[in-house]
């Protein structure tokens, strides 16, 4: 077989550079496409972009970059967006949205032999996780509102009769919506993906990342990574912060899990044309989280929890896996060690500073922040 050629969009951020590492490993031509995005990259290109890949320091959404990045291309993983909860609402469109139906659009037009298209989806396409009523059984609970939130509620009730739920694992039938601005574009990512797949007859998979995290997780973005941004605090001598009561709980992903994940995708043809679940299956309370770093940091400092909360933040959400694992995906790593392998990197890591502290002082003024006015219970 001739040797596969890769373009990894946002191939210098976490879970691009890994899965470029990966390909290289595997014998493939990598071309990595990045645009440094100052947030993420703030002292510029990192060094651990692959000295085996050609790397391009361009924006997806400049056209002729992402024409000529895609110049004898077999496979797309498309790696590429603005993430998070930043309050900028036209960049997050710009960049994921358009920056996406351009990069098909160029290879419809340009008739270009792209064999497969691996796009990163989100578990943020969804409004909360699936959840098991007493009465009802299986539901697909709305997005909590506002009201209920600013009054501390922060349980997820059957929308049927109003009783609280237990979460369970949420399959890729669940209802998709995207409550926040950067999951309203997932959302558009993989919708579009999946529709001019079919359209061109284009193998295409969209992957729902649950929360990813391991070496090379930006300790400079403020809006997006727990783990990071808990690590930074501690490292710090700054407490943890929750939201809410800090009871909410999400399934971690290592980021070397989530770069299998999309070799599989892109050798296998049983996931073709499907959104996908990709996690480890098990939900883990925020709060156990903190503990976990904590420990493993030697640095006792409680959390604090002040009540806050931000709209639009699903509380509970665990990936149902029946569908990849069908395929041949296993996770290798579990929380305890992946955050013992993070915790290696970033001791090896100069000036880390805390961030949060200013960027949610951004996030009250602009409203994406909010205070419950009582805690119920």
């Amino acid at each position: 077989m001739s040797t596969k050629r890769a373009l990894v969009t946002g191939g210098a951020g976490l879970i691009g550079s890994h899965v470029a590492d990966l390909l290289t490993g595997e014998g493939w031509k990598v071309r990595v496409l990045d645009n440094l995005e100052p947030n993420t990259h703030r002292r510029g290109r990192p060094a651990w972009i692959n000295e085996k890949v050609e790397f391009v320091e361009g924006d997806i959404r400049d056209r002729e970059t992402i024409t000529a990045a895609l110049d004898k291309i077999d496979i797309v993983f498309h790696q590429a967006a603005y993430g998070g909860y930043m309050p900028e609402i036209a960049k997050y469109v710009h960049v994921n949205s358009l920056g996406t139906a351009q990069m098909l659009e160029v290879i419809r037009e340009k008739n270009l032999p792209i064999q497969k298209i691996v796009v990163a989806s989100s578990q943020a396409v969804y409004s909360e996780g699936a959840s098991i009523c007493p009465k009802h059984n299986l539901v697909f609970p709305p997005v909590r509102l506002i009201e209920q939130l600013r009054r501390g509620d922060w349980q997820v009730h059957c929308p049927i009769c109003g009783a609280i739920t237990k979460s369970v694992p949420t399959p890729e039938n669940a209802p998709v919506g995207g409550e926040t601005v950067y999951g309203l574009t997932k959302v558009d990512q993989e919708k579009l993906v999946l529709l001019w797949g079919k359209q061109v007859g284009v193998p295409t998979i969209a992957l729902r990342y649950s929360c990813t995290y391991g070496p090379r997780q930006s300790i400079f973005n403020p809006y997006t990574g727990v783990i990071a941004i808990f690590c930074t605090r501690l490292l710090n001598n700054l407490p943890p912060v929750f939201y809410e009561d800090g009871e909410q709980t999400r399934d971690f992903s290592f980021v070397e899990d989530i770069a299998r994940a999309n070799l599989l995708a892109a050798e296998t043809d049983k996931l073709d044309g499907l959104p996908v679940n990709v996690g480890s299956g098990h939900g883990t309370p925020i709060r156990e989280v903190a503990e976990q770093l904590s420990v493993a940091l030697k640095i006792d400092i409680a959390p604090e929890t002040n009540g806050e909360f931000r709209p639009g933040e699903m509380r509970h959400l665990t990936s149902d896996t029946t569908c990849i694992r069908g395929a041949g995906y296993k996770p290798n790593v579990d929380l305890a060690a992946g955050i013992e392998r993070y915790i290696d990197w970033i001791r090896t890591q100069s000036d880390i500073r805390d961030y949060f502290s200013e960027a949610t002082d951004i996030l009250r003024r602009k409203g994406i922040i909010h205070t419950a006015e009582k805690v119920a219970g």
